[in-house]
């Protein structure tokens, strides 16, 4: 059996996987706090996190009905970016900043200046550093926190400090690392030069963690903390990675012609490759992927906390609100939502507020607005795809992911407006089982069987036909047009 566990911002998953029936056995999930300011601060205490891992772990154990001894190696997938830092005696400083905080943007235009804009940040690290990478934030202790800055012994991601959690030692892997804005993706090296714009001394680069191939295993849970969740004494913990590159292997998007989209707190957009795109557009993030490859991404920051909003706004339960949206037109009746509410990183906006277009008093429904809340923040993921295609990303077939992928006329909305065919996999977690995935990838090469992760996410990544919808002709003329409206919307409203 293997333990699969996704940490995300809203809460931690935890999958368990039976590799010889094929399947997930068990699921859990624990929600976490969120420390949020009108100034873009969006933090969590990491103990939360390792709270919320033991219970959606029981949660998970109670439903599979297997003893938690059976349990061979875990896999952990992290949000990007958070910035994690401890002090010599291996404490939490203080509470971790998380990918959405935009408290940052004024040092991350300062870092993206002194690296000589996006041609010398494409130069350094090969992607254009933005708000929200981890650099930023560590620049914004210094200089809003100095006393805590003087304090850090070790700079760590969210899915590395749990790693450390189970085992006690520190380490990285490629993917969740390309995401920090010192890491150069093209050599797979932590870049110390770049952090010396933040520190001069060459501390914070001794903070960093070693970094570890996709296969490669952090160590072994610690013998009190395995007595304590009842595993047994020799549990394997892999390297795990980034939400996004545990999420494409969840979906078996980890060879060249399948496209991830997530519709969940954030929405992202992502697809492997064998080599990193050459000259992306600045807003799209080469990182590499945690299968030994490159994930091209775009990650817009507003997609379903807009949408909820927008529903609680009219005290609407899930079923109303979709009810209302799918009576509406395309279009929404002419009205156009530009849905930075938290500011956005694609487009590269992150001081934007909100903006409603297009209203007249026949328009102003509770159904229109509804509607215009999907298609604001889907047209925020096709300019996503957009990007992509310039970087030379081709495919047809998008495979749905995250909580807003349960609903159908929003599956049906992506097919139309992306003009692609639209598939769900079976699991919901798929960052979960990505990691669980990945962990018996790992156990496997550490009993030195050479086994290929394609042949395994071949086995356990399955599809959900009945979720598939296509694109419909009409439709997809129909939204070149609204989508068209919103560019130059975009455009006028925020150049």
């Amino acid at each position: 059996m293997y333990l699969g566990v996704d940490c995300g911002t809203q809460g931690t998953k935890v999958v368990i996987l039976d590799p010889e029936r094929g399947r997930v056995r068990g699921e859990g999930y624990a929600p976490h706090e969120l420390i949020a300011t009108a100034d873009g601060r969006r933090e969590q205490q990491p103990a939360w996190w390792t709270a919320a891992f033991q219970a959606a772990w029981r949660q998970a154990l109670a439903q599979s009905g297997i003893d938690g001894r059976a349990i061979r190696a875990i896999g952990v997938s992290g949000q990007q970016h958070g910035m994690v830092v401890l002090d010599g005696a291996g404490e939490v400083i203080r509470p971790a900043k998380l990918w959405c905080d935009t408290e940052t943007a004024a040092q991350n235009a300062e870092l993206l200046d002194r690296l000589g804009g996006e041609r010398g940040s494409l130069e350094r690290l090969g992607l254009v550093l933005a708000t929200g990478y981890t650099l930023s934030k560590l620049l914004w202790l210094r200089q809003r926190e100095p006393e805590a800055f003087a304090r850090i012994a070790h700079v760590l991601l969210p899915h590395d400090y749990l790693n450390y959690w189970l085992t006690g030692t520190l380490a990285s892997e490629y993917g969740d690392a390309s995401g920090t804005g010192y890491f150069d993706i093209r050599t797979r090296r932590w870049t110390p030069e770049v952090l010396e714009l933040v520190a001069a001394d060459g501390r914070l680069a001794r903070a960093l963690p070693p970094l570890l191939e996709a296969e490669r295993a952090v160590g072994r849970v610690r013998p009190e903390l395995a007595r304590q969740l009842g595993l047994g004494d020799s549990v394997l913990v892999s390297s795990g990675g980034g939400d996004n590159m545990l999420g494409a292997i969840g979906t078996g998007n980890i060879r060249d012609g399948v496209v991830t989209m997530s519709l969940g707190t954030s929405g992202t957009l992502y697809a492997c490759s064998a080599r990193p795109p050459l000259q992306p557009p600045a807003p799209v993030a080469s990182f590499c992927s945690s299968s030994n490859g490159w994930l091209p991404l775009i990650c817009t920051m507003n997609l379903t906390g807009v949408v909820n909003q927008m529903r609680q706004l009219f005290g609407f339960d899930v079923e109303q609100f979709t009810r209302q949206a799918a009576e509406v037109e395309i279009g929404a009746g002419g009205i156009t939502l530009l849905p930075f509410l938290s500011g956005e990183r694609v487009p590269a906006l992150p001081e934007a507020s909100g903006s409603l277009l297009g209203l007249r008093p026949h328009n102003l429904t509770p159904g229109n607005l509804c509607r215009a809340a999907l298609e604001g923040t889907t047209f925020g993921l096709r300019y996503g795809l957009d990007l992509l295609q310039e970087a030379g990303i081709r495919s047809d077939h998008i495979r749905l992911i995250g909580g807003g992928a349960k609903s159908r006329l929003w599956r049906q909305m992506v097919a139309d407006i992306m003009d692609a065919d639209v598939v769900c996999p079976q699991a919901g977690e798929a960052a979960a089982l990505g990691a669980a995935i990945q962990a018996v990838w790992c156990d496997l090469h550490e009993q030195g069987e050479k086994v290929s992760l394609d042949s395994l996410c071949e086995r356990f990544v399955v599809l959900d036909e009945h979720s598939a919808v296509s694109p419909g002709p009409e439709a997809v003329e129909r939204y070149r047009e609204v989508y068209r409206r919103y560019r130059q919307q975009l455009s006028i409203v925020h150049g």
